[in-house]
């Protein structure tokens, strides 16, 4: 019996050392930007766990292919809890610039493999044009058929009601099938705009109806004039301008849009309603807008007209004259009704409720000057300017849906274009006042992540994103670059979900699969590039009309009450693709590719 002992002390020892092994450690993620880094820039990741008394002191980044550890830094202070994470830190490698596939290593917790290179967002602004192809009205490219190519007929105008109209073209708005001139314009001035400043990373892959095949024209180009050669029917003459097409008695259940069966009243198939822009309260049923001008929906107009005259002009002058009077003409629309012109609804009280009007205007004047030389044009533009120096939701932790859109203001860029110096700095400074009110609200958190997580937040991080560029660019000032990356970084999987926030980017990525949209729903089709909606207030899922998910939440231990995101294909609030955030996010984009061979060295927040 004695003899057996010392093997009983063994077995029990060994056997209590297994059950130290087996138990879980205290679970922690690094969290990257999946797309990768450029060598010249900021390069950050989060680490994160739900164990508030754990710290870290260092961290490395090691060289995938080798193993070996190329960086080993301090892991800096920490940035406490955020979201469903008790204890966070930021990760700054921003000063290794060596290309190369890597990780980053802290204890036995490592990151996802990235890339540093100069090429890490190469087409990837090319593979967001896909969504809008897919989107596509009247002719679709992706699906090989048509759709409808009955629109529409006339409420609220003033020719007869219903009244047969060719507004046919266009995008399709989101997962819906319904179309708005608000979110068109500004969608087209972002791909033209993309363009305009970064042609060289386009490519030319597709013709002008958006099948395989090149003609002699970048695709973004292509793009831009689908959206243009709708805009151009729904401004069909200088006091006639239309608002939308279809209505939300659109949300009648999955179906693909060549087999769209709604019948708003005229025959199934045979047509849906095109709103006349009154600038007065619309609503065919239940729900009334707080319409009260036109001058949002017309300064948009004016400004992607404005923008198209210019970049036509070398090559077709007849199409820029006709661009250039329509810009004229919707410009003048917008002078004669000033306020807002909200979108309208039948079924449900949710519209485009925006509340600001100025900023399209000015941006509809700053392009008239840069088209016409008028010095009236700079004029109006900066008065207009003035009446709305910081976009108001720069700073704000809640808003209403699409209050305050465009969500940044392209206007004090393309007046200072060609401002005098004192007008330039006046510029420049509303451009940092708003940045720095987002700077107030994000710098306590390790994401920097200070955009409210209202519907389509992501619509926001990309806008607030794309206007710390433009910041940079006219000021040269480098202090908000770190914020700026890690608006992009978010979209990308530096969030506290670990996910990508665009279908398919990067293809090796944790990316969306089940967006709400009919294409995947039936047919599993793949929505390549489009940007989903993004994380939502916890309190706002809870509130929305019939959201539930059909599938087990896979981001289950990442939620929290501060923000929920789901890849589920029931959930419209946070997974459904939108394209106007998508043409936003093509700029951004095109952008950051352009910008990543560059020897820019971002200063340190």
């Amino acid at each position: 019996m004695k003899k057996c002992q010392p093997y009983l002390f063994l077995s029990l020892l060994w056997l209590f050392a297994f059950q130290l092994q087996a138990q879980p450690a205290t679970p922690a993620w690094i969290r990257i930007n999946q797309m990768g880094y450029a060598p010249a820039g900021v390069k950050v990741a989060v680490w994160a766990t739900k164990n508030a008394d754990l710290k870290i002191n260092r961290f490395e980044l090691v060289e995938a292919k080798s193993g070996k550890a190329v960086l080993k830094k301090k892991a800096g202070k920490s940035f406490g809890a955020y979201g469903p994470f008790t204890q966070t830190y930021r990760l700054d490698f921003s000063d290794f610039s060596t290309p190369g596939n890597y990780y980053l290593r802290v204890g036995q917790v490592r990151s996802p493999e990235f890339r540093i290179s100069t090429e890490a967002y190469k087409g990837a602004a090319d593979f967001a044009l896909r969504y809008l192809r897919q989107q596509r009205s009247n002719f679709n490219p992706y699906l090989k058929d048509s759709c409808h190519t009955h629109d529409g007929y006339t409420v609220y105008g003033p020719m007869p009601q219903h009244t047969r109209l060719d507004v046919s073209g266009g995008w399709h708005d989101a997962s819906d099938y319904l179309q708005y001139s608000t979110t068109s314009a500004n969608a087209t001035y972002h791909l033209l705009a993309a363009y305009r400043d970064f042609s060289k990373v386009f490519t030319d892959q597709h013709a002008a109806n958006g099948l395989a095949g090149q003609n002699g024209v970048a695709d973004v180009l292509d793009e831009a004039k689908w959206g243009l050669d709708w805009l151009l029917k729904m401004h069909p003459r200088a006091d006639w301008m239309f608002n939308q097409i279809a209505d939300d008695r659109d949300h009648a259940g999955y179906r693909l849009p060549t087999k769209d069966s709604v019948d708003y009243g005229f025959g199934k198939g045979t047509g849906r309603p095109v709103y006349f822009l009154t600038g007065e309260p619309q609503g065919l049923g239940k729900y009334k807008n707080k319409a009260t001008g036109t001058a949002s929906t017309a300064g948009k107009f004016a400004s992607a007209f404005a923008l198209a005259a210019q970049i036509y002009q070398p090559v077709d002058a007849a199409l820029a004259q006709t661009f250039r009077t329509r810009s004229l003409s919707a410009y003048a629309y917008g002078l004669a009704k000033p306020g807002v012109g909200q979108t309208a609804s039948v079924k449900a009280p949710y519209i485009y409720a925006e509340g600001n009007w100025v900023d399209d205007m000015q941006l509809g004047a700053a392009a008239l000057y840069q088209l016409t030389n008028d010095p009236k044009y700079f004029e109006q533009a900066f008065q207009y300017g003035q009446q709305e120096k910081v976009t108001p939701w720069l700073g704000a932790d809640t808003a209403n849906h699409y209050e305050w859109y465009p969500f940044h203001n392209f206007g004090h860029y393309e007046l200072a274009q060609k401002a005098d110096a004192p007008s330039k700095a006046a510029l420049i400074s509303y451009y940092k006042e708003g940045i720095d009110r987002v700077w107030q609200k994000s710098k306590g958190n390790a994401f920097y992540h200070g955009i409210p997580f209202i519907w389509c937040s992501n619509n926001l991080t990309t806008s607030f994103a794309i206007q710390c560029y433009l910041y940079r660019q006219l000021s040269g000032d480098q202090s908000y670059a770190p914020l700026e990356q890690a608006c992009f970084d978010w979209l990308f999987g530096l969030n506290p979900w670990g996910t990508s926030m665009v279908y398919g980017l990067p293809a090796h990525g944790d990316t969306p699969v089940d967006p709400h949209s009919s294409l995947t729903v039936l047919h599993n089709y793949p929505l390549d590039g489009g940007l989903v909606d993004g994380p939502v207030y916890g309190s706002i899922f809870g509130s929305l009309i019939g959201l539930s998910l059909r599938e087990t939440d896979e981001y289950a231990e990442f939620q929290s009450r501060l923000a929920v995101y789901h890849d589920d294909a029931s959930d419209y609030s946070t997974n459904e693709p939108t394209m106007d955030g998508t043409a936003s996010l093509v700029y951004l984009l095109a952008a950051k590719e352009h910008e990543s061979a560059q020897p820019v060295k971002a200063k340190k927040k």
